[in-house]
């Protein structure tokens, strides 16, 4: 049997969770020929087709990540010869983020990848108590109502 997290540690059960899937999914897009693609490309390269370029804020707010996230993320894809940064021409101190010509060519094969990873999501929630996007989203939401930070500060002053 393989070594399994602690279920009590929880942050290390979602990284973990994480690295399972999102590593199978990387697997896949390197066997379609797409080594340098990396599964948090997608909710990226999926905003900049429906928006066009984006802010890193805009591109943050539409992904739901935190600005952070997102200018990592643009910069690995960046290096990766996927987007690239270019002036606002309605304001000289934004920059946005647009899909390359290379990005482009690959979206057949991104799009029919994510279709395939929504089934077999669709196919790993229906052996679940609860469709596992669901319940992470509950969970953000009674993060966001009340942070972790204030828990855990509740528990010190009863303690």
């Amino acid at each position: 049997m393989r070594n399994q997290p602690d279920p009590a540690a929880v942050g290390t059960l979602l990284r973990h969770v994480l690295e399972l899937l999102d590593g199978d999914v990387a697997a896949v897009y390197e066997e379609q020929g797409m080594a340098g693609y990396r599964p948090r490309f997608s909710p990226v390269v999926r905003a900049l087709v429906a928006q066009g370029p984006l802010s890193v804020r805009d591109l943050a707010e539409a992904i739901g990540v935190t600005h952070s996230a997102a200018s990592q993320t643009a910069a690995q894809m960046a290096r990766a010869g996927l987007v690239t940064h270019t002036p606002d021409p309605l304001d000289a101190r934004r920059r946005l983020v647009g899909l390359t010509a290379e990005a482009r060519s690959l979206l057949p094969r991104i799009e029919a990848e994510w279709e395939a990873t929504a089934t077999a999501m669709a196919e790993l929630d229906a052996e679940l108590s609860m469709p596992l996007g669901e319940l992470l989203a509950e969970v953000a939401q009674a993060v966001r109502r009340r942070p972790f930070r204030e828990r855990l500060a509740a528990t010190r002053r009863t303690a």
